[in-house]
């Protein structure tokens, strides 16, 4: 999870672009876990991509196994395909 971490402060600093490239590298040592897709949600949603954070919202939420986290990703990805006039 540092890395997830590091590829958020990357992304304050340098840009979500910077931070996505970290998130790709971490999905390789992490495969299926539900923070993966949840932190390139809000990486992308920080670049402006809603619809595909929405998706990546999604996502996270399925492979979540934790009931809380799933109602809040699930929340994040419905408000984000409300924001875009339901095109996601």
């Amino acid at each position: 999870m540092v890395a997830l971490n590091r590829a958020v402060a990357v992304a304050l600093v340098d840009g979500p672009a910077a931070g996505l490239a970290l998130v790709d590298a971490v999905q390789q040592r992490l495969p299926g876990h539900h923070r993966v897709p949840a932190t390139r949600a809000h990486l992308l949603e920080l670049a402006g991509d809603d619809t595909a954070a929405a998706e990546q919202y999604r996502r996270a939420a399925a492979a979540a196994t934790s009931e809380p986290e799933q109602r809040y990703l699930t929340l994040r990805a419905a408000r984000l395909h409300a924001r875009t006039g339901n095109r996601s």
